[in-house]
């Protein structure tokens, strides 16, 4: 996927935990005149634009980006509360808008909903349950918004995990499919990292991974809500 431009350069930090945490590459650009000599070799996939501390020179940006042989689509524009009475007058410039401050789930609900409406670009390749997303293109996993560090195998487990939700699995079972058959580690292995995945979840979401006595490990709710 190509990058979304982003205005202004550096952006915003909330703005970039949402576009990370939700697997958008992304290019920062500083003005209009930075829009063409930033632009990828492939172009931009679309544009989040924030017009809350500097609205003159966020609307060149777009000017620029709509005055182009094909307007970029889709275009994302942050603004403040009080500026949505000067938003009819520039419609043209955006396809939709957030206001700050920013919402995480807003934010890339709203980036779906306009590479979808538009057709001008995927979303990255997802695994979701709830408020977790696993980023498959990135390697990355965020809940609500925040991205979670994890180690490659803690990553693969829980990518394991939350792609069979709700089915118990035997700890040789995690052992053979994650680790794999030449992988000659004990089940602590899996239990070690069951709790450090726990741990990085948080006290909130580390329930999603629930032990099935005498079996294994279960992500989420079974089909049944047992």
């Amino acid at each position: 996927m190509e990058p979304l431009l982003v205005h202004p350069d550096p952006p915003p930090a909330d703005l970039v935990a949402v576009l990370d945490a939700s697997g958008y590459p992304w290019k920062a650009v500083g003005t209009d005149t930075d829009v063409d000599r930033a632009e990828p070799v492939d172009g931009w996939s679309g544009a989040v634009v924030c017009a809350d501390v500097d609205p003159e020179r966020a609307f060149a940006v777009c000017r620029t980006l709509r005055k182009r042989d094909v307007p970029l689509q889709p275009l994302l524009l942050i603004v403040t509360p009080a500026q949505l009475t000067d938003l009819e007058l520039r419609d043209e410039l955006f396809d939709d808008f957030c206001l700050t401050p920013l919402a995480p789930r807003e934010v890339a609900a709203r980036l779906t909903h306009l590479f979808w409406r538009t057709g001008q670009g995927t979303r990255p390749e997802l695994v979701e349950y709830g408020e977790l997303v696993l980023n498959l293109e990135t390697y990355q996993a965020a809940i609500s918004g925040s991205p979670i560090d994890l180690t490659y195998m803690e990553y693969e487990l829980l990518k394991f995990l939350v792609s069979h939700p709700g089915k118990v699995f035997t700890r040789e079972t995690l052992l053979s499919r994650v680790w794999g058959y030449e992988y000659y580690g004990g089940a602590r292995t899996v239990d070690v990292h069951i709790r450090r995945l726990r741990a990085k979840l948080g006290e909130e979401h580390a329930g999603l991974i629930q032990t099935v006595r005498s079996v294994g490990y279960r992500f989420g709710q079974s089909r049944w809500g047992l």
